[in-house]
C-alpha cells in the first residue's frame, strides 16, 4: 500500500528555475544531467510497527525474584500462573476484610490492593 508523489507538475510559482548561463556550453549539460539523476517519484510507505513484547519489566528485580522465578521453572509456566492468580485473589479477599473490619470504603480498598501490587513488583514476587 505505498503511495507515490510525483515531482513533475508544479504550478507557476511554486519551482523556479535558473536559465542563465555560466559561460560555457557544458552548464546546461550538466544541469540535464542534474535533473535526470533526481528521481521524479518518490514513495511513502506506511511506517512498520512493531508488536508490543509481553515481558515483565521487574524480571530478575527484587529479593523474591530469584526464588519466583526458579519456582517458575520447576513447576512450569501455566501451573505457576494459576498458582500466582489464586495466592492474588487470597491477598485481595483478604485486604477486602481489612477493610470491612476497619470500615474503610471502596476507594481506600482499591487503594490498598493496588499498593499490595507494587510491593510485590519491588518485593519480586511478580517476577
Amino acid at each position: 500500500m505505498a503511495t507515490s508523489i510525483s515531482a513533475t507538475g508544479f504550478k507557476r510559482g511554486l519551482c523556479s528555475s535558473f536559465h542563465a548561463s555560466w559561460g560555457t556550453s557544458g552548464a546546461a549539460e550538466d544541469s540535464i544531467m542534474l535533473v535526470k539523476s533526481v528521481p521524479t517519484r518518490v514513495q511513502v510507505r506506511k511506517p512498520m510497527r512493531f508488536q508490543p513484547m509481553m515481558k515483565n519489566v521487574n524480571e530478575g528485580k527484587g529479593l523474591f525474584a530469584p526464588i519466583v522465578v526458579v519456582t517458575r521453572n520447576i513447576i512450569g509456566k501455566k501451573p505457576f500462573n494459576q498458582l500466582r492468580g489464586k495466592a492474588i485473589a487470597l491477598h485481595s479477599q483478604v485486604i477486602t476484610e481489612f477493610c470491612k473490619s476497619i470500615g474503610a470504603d471502596a476507594k481506600q480498598r482499591q487503594g490498598l490492593i493496588r499498593l499490595a501490587k507494587k510491593n510485590g513488583e519491588v518485593l519480586g514476587f511478580l517476577a
